[in-house]
């Protein structure tokens, strides 16, 4: 995937040491995941590379705000997030790993990109619902129009809600 952000980092050439990075993830970084849960957003990382030998160790800060839909009303709403993040690096032609913090390149490797990492780790902070904030009377802010067809449904199907004739003797027993 091509991203307006540059998230590659070729560490071959550097020397033993730490290393800071700053990233932007924008709409643009986030459309080319097509992830209908994240319709774009504005998150800042700070990436700090530490690089020994044989090993990368990658620490991952991040905040900002992401677009997304309210599972209640549908309506669009900023979902606010941060995070941290550690990203371990080994070498190795020969040996896998099942952690999913350690990742294994080829001995022969100058490069790393880490923008799926990062999309990663937005996406896992993304709550499994999203809803609209209630204001301070403990109302929901989401849209009045979806609200009030929501509540309409919802006595509708009350209403409609039969009773099996087998048990409905049983309802005169709790008069």
């Amino acid at each position: 995937m091509k991203h307006d952000v540059d998230t590659e980092i070729h560490f071959s050439g550097l020397k033993s040491g730490v290393y800071d990075y700053d990233y932007v993830l924008d709409d643009n970084f986030f459309s080319e995941y097509k992830n209908e849960k994240i319709l774009g957003g504005n998150v800042c990382f700070k990436v700090r590379l530490d690089k020994k030998e044989r090993l990368l160790m990658f620490y991952f800060n991040f905040s900002g705000e992401v677009r997304t839909l309210c599972d209640r009303c549908l309506g669009e709403l900023v979902w606010p997030m941060s995070g941290e993040q550690t990203l371990c690096v080994k070498f190795s032609d020969t040996e896998h790993s099942d952690d999913e913090d350690v990742v294994i390149l080829p001995e022969k490797a100058y490069k790393i990109n880490l923008a799926s990492w990062m999309y990663e780790y937005v996406a896992v902070e993304m709550p499994i619902q999203c809803f609209h904030q209630d204001d301070e009377n403990g109302i929901p802010t989401c849209d009045p129009e979806m609200m009030k067809y929501l509540t309409k449904e919802q006595h509708v199907e009350e209403d409609k809600e039969e009773i099996d004739p087998r048990w409905a003797a049983l309802t005169k027993l709790k008069k």
